[in-house]
């Protein structure tokens, strides 16, 4: 295996539920992506997911409102271009993978994220603190997204907010609210918030990050457009439910062994 995880950085994963990789990408591939992106940006180019559709504080209220067109997500990254799915096949993320999750073949999700994540100045919305594993149904609550960043990310341009070691946390439903984002009224969640820290990235930077880690991002205050490739992976055993959104398309195993 070319550049396995450390025992250390094997550790601080299971330790913290996230771990960076530092320029896992290279300048080339960024800039391949970069450019894929942007011409996917403007004009957008469907299937997309718009701002005004998440309805996410700060969101245009709708298409037709001022802002209702600004993109959040170009959808289905895996079969949108090569470059893409290049990297979701590539032995730097698979190899760190099979680490983390411990198993042999790795399957890429083509349900969730699965995405170039944009956030654009000035509409751009505040995505709360939340789980993702609380809106997917799996086997077993042990996936991983990777996280590509195609330029600086930082609290002021709307990157990702993390709390170490909260993937071990059992929050009981109590603590969330109706669309189970966690609840900011709650002492007990705000002294957990307290916690938290910006991943903070540069381009080619990878966050690896536990279907279980509490995260949140605000809004993109900055003067450019935030751009973020993200996949999600899990263990060949580990099946989705069938007949739930985790089920609809069919997982693709990435750099299998046998």
């Amino acid at each position: 295996m070319s550049n396995p995880l450390s025992a250390q950085q094997l550790q601080q994963f299971n330790d913290d539920g996230y771990f960076i990789a530092r320029k896992l990408a290279s300048d080339d591939v960024v800039a391949d992506m970069n450019r894929v992106t942007d011409d996917s940006i403007n004009p957008p180019l469907a299937p997309v997911e718009y701002e005004a559709d998440v309805h996410y504080p700060g969101a245009p209220e709708s298409k037709i409102a001022p802002g209702g067109q600004t993109p959040r997500r170009l959808l289905n990254a895996y079969t949108r271009s090569t470059v893409y799915r290049e990297w979701a096949n590539s032995a730097e993320v698979v190899n760190h993978l099979r680490q983390m999750l411990d198993c042999k073949n790795v399957m890429v999700s083509q349900n969730h994220h699965n995405c170039v994540m944009t956030k654009h100045p000035g509409f751009s919305s505040v995505t709360s603190w939340h789980q993702d594993i609380r809106y997917w149904s799996f086997d077993h609550p042990e996936l991983i997204s990777v996280w590509l960043a195609l330029g600086p990310e930082r609290p002021d341009n709307g990157g990702l907010m993390v709390i170490p070691g909260s993937h071990m946390l059992d929050l009981g439903r109590g603590r969330l609210d109706a669309a189970l984002f966690l609840r900011t009224d709650i002492v007990e969640n705000q002294e957990l918030v307290k916690a938290a820290i910006p991943a903070e990235l540069e381009p080619g930077d990878t966050l690896f990050f536990h279907c279980r880690t509490l995260h949140a991002a605000g809004q993109n205050k900055a003067g450019n457009v935030k751009k973020s490739l993200v996949y999600t992976y899990h263990c060949e055993q580990n099946r989705s439910i069938p007949e739930t959104r985790s089920a609809v398309h069919t997982d693709i195993i990435v750099g299998r062994e046998t």
